[in-house]
């Protein structure tokens, strides 16, 4: 993995399947960065039957996400995963270009 690349982790990937195999179609995750939130950008998830012709295509174990160019250069070396917890369960972005968080974990700044 390159400093640049984006990757899908296998929990991510998993989870996408089983989402799909629920909905009785395939389904990509599509992951962009907003502005807004309480540190300044946020991110957000949506279930796409399809993508965007500029979209950057991240797959794992035959899972997809998507990622448009401009919210590429903020998700540099970024992990999409998806985490199970007691309190939980959701996709997550481990991004190592944000300098700090809120608590909810959706919201970032650079």
């Amino acid at each position: 993995m390159t400093s640049t690349a984006v990757t899908l982790s296998q929990q991510a990937a998993r989870r996408l399947h089983a989402i799909s195999v629920t909905e009785g179609r395939p389904l990509l995750l599509r992951v962009a960065v907003d502005g807004g939130g309480c540190s300044g950008f946020q991110y957000r998830f949506d279930l796409v039957p399809e993508g965007e012709p500029d979209d950057l295509r991240i797959e794992c174990d035959g899972a997809a996400a998507l990622v448009d160019p401009v919210s590429l250069a903020l998700l540099k070396g970024s992990v999409i995963d998806f985490v199970d917890e007691l309190a939980s369960a959701e996709f997550r972005v481990r991004n190592p270009n944000a300098k700090s968080s809120c608590g909810c974990g959706v919201s970032f700044s650079i």
